[in-house]
């Protein structure tokens, strides 16, 4: 069968190895900058409000030091699933486990949720069909190789990054008022600035998508390292444009009470009328968040499967186009079936306390590495674990209740398994 290869030292790999370092960069960038940017800001900023500011450096930095561990652990493990494969190399089966579980889990009900707002932003009254369409869409597209997937992401982010600086433009174009940009401390102190950066998070956890298909990266050593540390530093310069442009414009009271803060930050400069660019950059955002998530998923699965933690037709490798093409099929076959049957936008809390566990295992893992394999101090990887534990807690209490509950569960099916 394909895919028996093993690929401990890189030079083996069971998937294709065709995506350059510029296709890993935009693959990473369609990951992060995408429905975060254009949702996250008003949660923030009703947590902070203007505080958010912090809130955003704080969850920046946090992914700065993930980044960094990632960037590490990538260039000697260069295979697909990410946290999953360097947990089982650096810290055994149950931290494999944890972090493959809590990978999965949380994105497919990430992928859920995008696929949904999608659908809403296009016509509310046929999200659904739409969220599916867009779902079967992209798993054809996926099936048919990695370079598919990657094309599509450059188009989406290009798209994606034209409607932000146009908006950032009209914003600025308005009347930015220096006072809507204190206190930065509001009504709920350090605490809410803290639980914006948890939520801010949610928005930069796209580079692991880098990370999972690094087995189909060309010189992953030194491409991985590079992608995700460019990626991350555009990220957060786009993010840090857009938010001040609209707090300084619409102020933070005026963006926590909008459904669409962007909608009204444009609106508040005086340009009401260009609000479709904001609908048309949305759209097109989560459809990039959506093609890259799909893809992550499938990978994770796939290296989950090659070691017989999951049924094993989720490890097969398409003969030609050499992707996990079952894992794609059945990816895309069950967020079909969850977009359709349920709404699952409220369990974006829980995948955000799921998404901080998992870069909490990186962490860990990174730790683990002796000083010639290591790129950065262990001191760093320290501080990443304690920031995600710590942004993690600081989440809504329903999000930390249910992620938690979420990662029990998956530790009762591990158990089980062991058992059997």
């Amino acid at each position: 069968m394909a895919g028996d290869a093993t690929p401990r030292d890189g030079a083996t790999t069971r998937l294709a190895r065709r995506l350059s370092v510029g296709d890993a960069v935009f693959i990473g960038l369609g990951s992060m900058i995408g429905a975060g940017i254009f949702t996250a800001l008003a949660p923030a900023a009703d947590a902070a409000g203007a505080g958010a500011i912090v809130g955003l450096v704080v969850a920046a930095c946090v992914a700065s030091l993930n980044a960094l561990s990632s960037a590490q652990l990538a260039r000697l493990h260069p295979e697909s699933g990410g946290t999953y494969v360097y947990a089982r190399e650096r810290l055994g089966d149950i931290w494999a486990w944890i972090a493959g579980w809590s990978f999965v889990v949380g994105k497919f009900a990430s992928c859920a949720a995008v696929a949904l707002t999608f659908g809403s932003y296009l016509a509310p009254g046929y999200a659904r069909y739409l969220a599916a369409a867009a779902v079967i869409a992209f798993t054809a597209m996926n099936y048919r190789g990695i370079e598919k997937t990657a094309g599509a992401t450059k188009v989406l982010v290009l798209v994606v990054l034209s409607a932000l600086l146009c908006i950032v433009v009209l914003m600025l174009g308005g009347a930015p008022d220096p006072g809507n940009l204190g206190p930065l401390l509001g009504s709920n102190g350090v605490y809410g600035v803290l639980q914006s950066a948890g939520i801010w998070f949610f928005a930069f956890a796209g580079y692991s998508r880098i990370a999972t298909l690094g087995e189909e990266v060309r010189d992953p050593r030194r491409s991985i390292p590079r992608a995700i540390v460019l990626s991350l530093g555009v990220t957060c310069a786009v993010y840090a444009a857009v938010v001040v442009s609209a707090l300084l414009v619409a102020g933070p009271e005026a963006l926590a009470a909008s459904d669409a803060p962007l909608v009204t930050a444009v609106t508040a400069a005086g340009f009401g009328s260009w609000q479709w660019v904001v609908r048309a950059g949305s759209t097109v955002a989560t459809l990039g968040v959506l093609v890259s998530l799909m893809a992550g998923i499938s990978r994770v699965l796939f290296a989950m499967a090659s070691d017989g933690r999951l049924p094993a037709y989720l490890a097969r490798v398409h003969p030609a186009y050499r992707v996990p093409h079952l894992a794609e099929v059945t990816v895309g076959l069950v967020l079909v079936a969850v977009v359709l049957l349920a709404d699952v936008r409220s369990a974006i809390g829980f995948s955000s306390f799921t998404v901080l566990l998992y870069y909490a295992v990186t962490n860990m893992a990174a730790y683990t590495l002796e000083d010639r394999e290591r790129l950065y101090g262990r001191h760093l990887a320290a501080l990443g674990v304690a920031g995600c534990l710590g942004l993690a807690v600081m989440l809504p209490v329903p999000s930390v209740l249910g992620g938690a509950a979420v990662v029990l569960a998956g530790l009762a099916i591990y158990a089980l398994r062991r058992r059997r």
